[in-house]
């Protein structure tokens, strides 16, 4: 707008002046003082001219030099970018940046009882998963710092956290990098139980491998971190699959952060119903053997294919259904010597499953769900029996009494069995607590 303006003075200067000098040789003819009148307008129009060069070529620089800046600042920007991701620092996200990534947050990739995730990608060009949290308690300064921790956790079997939103009039957002295969709940058990869009049935190598990243994940997170970080939600749901079929544990992020020299902590029940520790059902505080509970219900349903808790219908009244819990199959299984009975109908069906495999896994998966938390092996040892490095001797039968709570059925017998079968596990719980606690346990909250 201002070189249009100038533009405009300049022609209308030099319009003036070439009829100045017209009017000078008709009215002065060719006297002294038209030569005087005429140089002088010749000079101020050569000056015009001159000046509107002269600006030109600056105004032409000025572009160019913006032009340069704005690429530099813009490749700075995405270095910085970079940088920020390679050292583990959370980048926080404006609510415009995740709401124009994510196209108004369309695409939807899954959701949850208390979060939706989003497909994403960034002005950079990184694909990423949004993930909306609702309803979330933390205040403003945990979140951060708990972001912070998160973030700055790296290893090839974690999920990598790019940043966070925290805007106050919006829901709190998580940015993480996108897994393009999904969870693994779509590649192991049947497509009609997961309504899911792409999936399929992982082959035995695959689901072994499956088995031992995510085991050197959660060791990582275990062992390995300045804080020791406790899942306390491990499920098929939250183990991603890349394109290559390497897992990566997912939503091990606003956990809880345990320090190295504390070995339990209170918190609330808020897991999964069939992932739930019996020490945390009778509110006697979490660890890493919490964790280490849950990952042997998920390894029972790598290797059978099944829901670990499922409803099923009664033989004796085919109008009821009734729990059905997997692991106590596979106690009796095992006691009888028929471990490939065990195994996904659809992989012996299609055959290469090795028996002795089949074996060490459904062994560690029993020692891991062992109903005395000083049973279960550490997360460190899982990898080294996956491994081959340590001999996996055969678990302690057990008594699997938190089969029969979590199979009960809501009527008055049942709720009598479960209190007697509480009362042999914690001689401190009285019938109302254990009765909240069926409720809590049939209701998967």
């Amino acid at each position: 707008m201002e070189d249009r303006k100038v533009n405009t003075i300049a022609v209308i200067s030099v319009i003036a002046l070439i009829i100045v000098i017209i009017a000078a040789r008709v009215s002065l003819k060719l006297s002294r003082a038209f030569f005087l009148i005429c140089g002088a307008a010749i000079a101020v129009i050569l000056a015009v001219f001159s000046c509107l060069f002269i600006r030109q070529r600056y105004n032409r620089r000025r572009r160019l030099l913006e032009s340069q800046l704005r690429s530099e600042g813009r490749e700075l920007r995405i270095e910085y970018s970079f940088l920020r991701k390679i050292a583990g620092v959370p980048t926080k996200f404006r609510y415009k940046e995740l709401e124009e990534a994510t196209d108004g947050f369309q695409a939807l990739l899954g959701r949850g009882s208390s979060a939706s995730v989003f497909k994403g990608i960034l002005n950079d060009g990184t694909s990423v998963a949004v993930k909306r949290i609702d309803g979330e308690e933390r205040g403003e300064r945990e979140f951060r710092s708990e972001v912070a921790a998160i973030a700055s956790v790296q290893h090839v079997n974690l999920v990598r956290l790019f940043g966070y939103c925290n805007a106050p009039t919006a829901p709190r957002y998580l940015v993480y990098e996108y897994i393009p295969n999904g969870s693994l709940d779509c590649w192991i058990f049947p497509a009609r139980e997961t309504h899911a869009r792409r999936g399929g049935c992982l082959t035995w190598y695959l689901r072994y491998r499956v088995a031992i990243d995510v085991a050197k994940g959660l060791s990582y997170l275990h062992h390995d971190c300045r804080s020791r970080v406790l899942h306390l939600d491990v499920k098929p749901e939250n183990i991603l699959l890349d394109e290559d079929y390497k897992a990566l544990v997912s939503d091990f992020g606003l956990s809880t952060l345990v320090g190295k020299d504390v070995s339990q902590v209170m918190t609330t029940i808020r897991g999964t119903r069939g992932y739930l520790a019996p020490e945390w059902l009778l509110e006697r505080g979490v660890s890493e053997k919490t964790d280490i509970y849950s990952y042997g219900m998920v390894l029972l349903e790598i290797i059978g294919g099944r829901r670990n808790v499922s409803r099923v219908e009664d033989p004796r009244d085919m109008t009821k259904k009734k729990w059905q819990f997997f692991p106590k199959i596979v106690n009796e299984k095992v006691r009888e010597g028929k471990f490939m009975e065990i195994v996904d109908h659809r992989l012996v069906e299609r055959g290469g499953v090795d028996e002795s495999e089949v074996i060490k896994l459904v062994y560690i998966a029993l020692w891991c769900i062992q109903e005395k938390p000083r049973l279960r092996p550490s997360m460190a040892q899982v990898v080294d029996m996956l491994e081959g490095r340590v001999r996996v001797d055969e678990p302690p039968d057990s008594r699997m009494i938190l089969v029969d709570l979590l199979s009960v059925d809501e009527d008055h017998a049942d709720q009598n069995n479960l209190v007697r079968l509480l009362t042999s596990m914690s001689s401190h719980v009285d019938y109302a607590s254990t009765y909240s606690l069926e409720t809590t346990i049939l209701s998967g909250r």
